[in-house]
């Protein structure tokens, strides 16, 4: 599929918008911490980290806060303990929405979540209940700055992708998560450092939203987002341009 200047929206990935540096940090800190706990420190040995710590370089997260994150992770530190969790449920005019989070605390957590969706008109499903209708991919983002969009798709093309989008600032490019680590080095030595590289929720299928309901839909999402045990919230939905722009003006 070859990419397209409209900017949809379908994944809202935690830090995107938040320019909070301490909270940035905090986030890619506790990926670290847990790719550790689950893979080792070896970053060689251990894709998932290596896809975090290259996240965190590239949103310039300091070389020491890297290092004690990796050494949290190598602990018993009960802080550390956090798991895994997803939860999947429908917002305004039926958008799906899958929420990550990593949490050392379930209870609180899900409660935190549940009330998100319940405040917004939305409600929380079963596991499984959204996410049938997504793809498990590897995603790239690049700064568009001096990077011909032409050359840009005949390379993913010749490596192994050929799907991507593109927004104001980034190109998005999608692939296979075998080749998710070995496309973004083969991308970083050909047009320079990436912004993000790790595995997203692709919608299939997207809904078109009103500007109404967009409204209440961006509060949920926003306040997913800002919850500080959630990692990413990815969603189907779909607004025009001038939607888009009125509500993050």
């Amino acid at each position: 599929m070859a990419g397209h200047s409209k900017f949809k929206n379908i994944m809202h990935r935690k830090g995107a918008q938040d320019k909070k540096r301490a909270k940035i940090f905090s986030r890619l800190g506790r990926e670290i911490s847990v790719s550790v706990k689950e893979g080792g420190p070896d970053p060689e040995k251990n894709i998932r980290l290596r896809s975090a710590i290259g996240s965190a370089k590239s949103l310039n997260m300091p070389k020491d806060n890297i290092e004690r994150a990796i050494k949290k992770g190598e602990g018993n530190d009960a802080d550390s303990n956090y798991e895994e969790v997803r939860y999947e449920g429908y917002g305004p005019d039926g958008v799906a929405i899958i929420v990550e989070a990593l949490t050392n605390n379930k209870n609180r957590t899900a409660a935190e979540v549940r009330s998100a969706f319940s405040k917004y008109g939305g409600n929380l499903g079963e596991t499984g209940s959204v996410s049938f209708g997504f793809k498990r991919l590897g995603n790239i983002t690049i700064n568009k700055d001096n990077i011909n969009e032409e050359e840009l798709f005949d390379f993913i093309i010749e490596n192994g992708s050929d799907d991507y989008e593109l927004n104001e600032e980034e190109y998005v490019i999608f692939c296979d998560q075998k080749i998710l680590h070995e496309l973004n080095q083969k991308i970083i030595e050909k047009f320079g450092q990436t912004n993000f590289t790790g595995l997203i929720w692709k919608s299939e299928n997207d809904i078109s939203v009103s500007k109404d309901k967009a409204d209440t839909l961006f509060k949920l999402l926003n306040i997913l987002e800002e919850n500080e045990d959630v990692q990413a919230v990815s969603s189907n939905f779909d607004v025009t341009d001038d939607i888009l722009a009125s509500l993050t003006a």
